[in-house]
């Protein structure tokens, strides 16, 4: 049952919004279901918002293929956006990185 004296907690009190991307856990491990349907809704919604602006521009400019580039901007968008959220990756956390990045740190030893 919810606590009236603590907002934040949910109805099995677990806690509410923690401010992170939906769909990311607060140990930010990616939640599965969740960070799918997070993934879907970024993609799917911008292409329906995008789409919408195309279509208003092609009405004012009398074109007809400004809907489709509208629709393809949306869903680079919302991959965009979800992948800059950490929920594309097939990580266990998206914070943590496997793969050494950036220039070898072993000096000269290796060059010929």
């Amino acid at each position: 049952m919810r606590d009236p004296k603590n907002p934040a907690n949910g109805a099995n009190g677990t806690g509410g919004s923690n401010g992170s991307a939906p769909g990311v856990s607060r140990d930010g491990t990616s939640g599965g279901y969740n960070a799918g349907m997070a993934v879907f809704s970024y993609i799917i919604g911008g292409i329906i918002v995008w789409s919408l602006i195309g279509w208003g521009l092609d009405y004012v400019w009398g074109t007809r293929w400004i809907v489709l580039a509208g629709a393809l901007l949306g869903a680079v968008g919302g991959f965009y956006l979800s992948h800059m959220h950490g929920l594309t990756s097939s990580r266990k956390n998206a914070g943590e990185r496997h793969a050494a990045s950036g220039p070898s740190q072993d000096g000269d030893t290796n060059a010929k």
